[in-house]
């Protein structure tokens, strides 16, 4: 597995060289990055190592300065038409980040491109880029909240404690002020979550970005968890939600009518499908957190039936008895309403 803080480390080190186009010292990227000097040069080498354009070169009393070599590297990169649809087609994913530098990058990126062909290859770009549409429904909007972000993204790659004000969809307060270590930045259906290892929880957890108001990066600097992996660790989350624990194995009866939808996908890694002889699918899943399960569940109403465990199958019977109780009283207030009713004969 890759060592997660080397490649924040020399992200950080490329960010740096691509801002400043006169040159960076080692002394310079290594304060930018909280490191010695020496970590500097071992990862410089190893972008060079890479391919990354990076060069060196003497600036004033001697010092030596590094920077990206835009004549023999960036400026050389070309791309085939279908190559620049691509791209075109890609900046359609990044709408939902506007604010961001990543889709500023995308934008900037994409000027460049329209400025270089003609009319022509315009108009065929435009053509390949529709032939395929990208529905956001539901997204969330960063444009107001691009520091911000720049701010938790510059904490994550620094490895500094994080003050943020936070208002939480439970909270009875109108904001929180919490103490973090901020360790990762997760796209979860059209928003953004950070993920942070919160002093007060004692444990690592889950913060809604739209939710936080206020991003105050401090100087004191904290030790990443080893290996710490986000991947790693949502692969017992059926979502984006997490608990302690060992997994709790989820078995759910889906009727025949959904039995297609369910082996089109996979919706988690764990997900192990048996159909049987009536054309329904028994689903396995291996999960320590419920709340996006439940949800999902709840989508397929009454064609979907938990098994177990018992703590999950009262759950989502107790949702479905909240949902008729409320239908059926909506229904009767109508007819109790309506124009023309007599509750007396109804009642004959």
């Amino acid at each position: 597995m890759p060592d997660r803080n080397a490649l924040l480390r020399q992200w950080t080190v490329l960010r740096c060289l691509s801002a400043r186009r006169h040159g960076v010292s080692v002394e310079e990227m290594a304060g930018d990055a909280g490191v010695c000097t020496k970590t500097i040069r071992r990862d410089v080498a190893f972008l060079q190592q890479l391919g990354f354009p990076i060069v060196d070169q003497i600036g004033e009393h001697g010092r030596k300065r590094w920077r990206i070599d835009a004549v023999e590297g960036l400026l050389n990169l070309q791309f085939t038409l279908e190559e620049a649809a691509a791209l075109s087609l890609g900046r359609q994913f990044l709408e939902p980040l506007t604010g961001t530098y990543f889709h500023a990058g995308a934008q900037s990126a994409f000027a460049k491109i329209r400025a270089t062909l003609g009319d022509a290859a315009l108009k065929h770009l435009e053509h390949l880029a529709a032939g395929f549409y990208h529905s956001a429904r539901g997204w969330c909007d960063y444009s107001r909240k691009a520091q911000l972000i720049d701010d938790l993204v510059r904490a994550i790659e620094d490895r500094r404690m994080t003050a943020i004000v936070y208002r939480s969809l439970a909270s009875t307060e109108p904001v929180g002020q919490y103490d973090l270590y901020p360790l990762s930045l997760i796209y979860w259906r059209g928003a953004l979550y950070l993920i942070a290892d919160s002093p007060r929880h004692g444990a690592v957890r889950t913060f809604k970005v739209d939710r936080i108001s206020e991003v105050q990066v401090l100087q004191l600097q904290f030790p990443q968890p080893i290996n710490f992996d986000p991947s790693h660790f949502l692969a017992h989350s059926f979502g984006i939600f997490q608990k302690e624990g060992e997994p709790v194995r989820i078995r759910v009866a889906f009727r025949a009518e959904v039995a297609r939808i369910l082996e089109e996908r996979q919706f988690h890694s764990s997900q192990r499908l048996t159909r049987r002889r009536d054309g329904r699918i028994l689903a396995e899943f291996r999960l320590s957190a419920f709340e996006d399960f439940v949800s999902w569940i709840l989508s397929f109403g009454p064609l979907a039936e938990v098994l177990e465990p018992p703590e999950l199958q009262a759950e989502v019977a107790s949702r479905h008895r909240d949902a008729a109780a409320l239908y059926s009283e909506e229904t009767s207030q109508k007819t109790r309403s309506s124009p023309g009713s007599n509750p007396r004969r109804m009642g004959r």
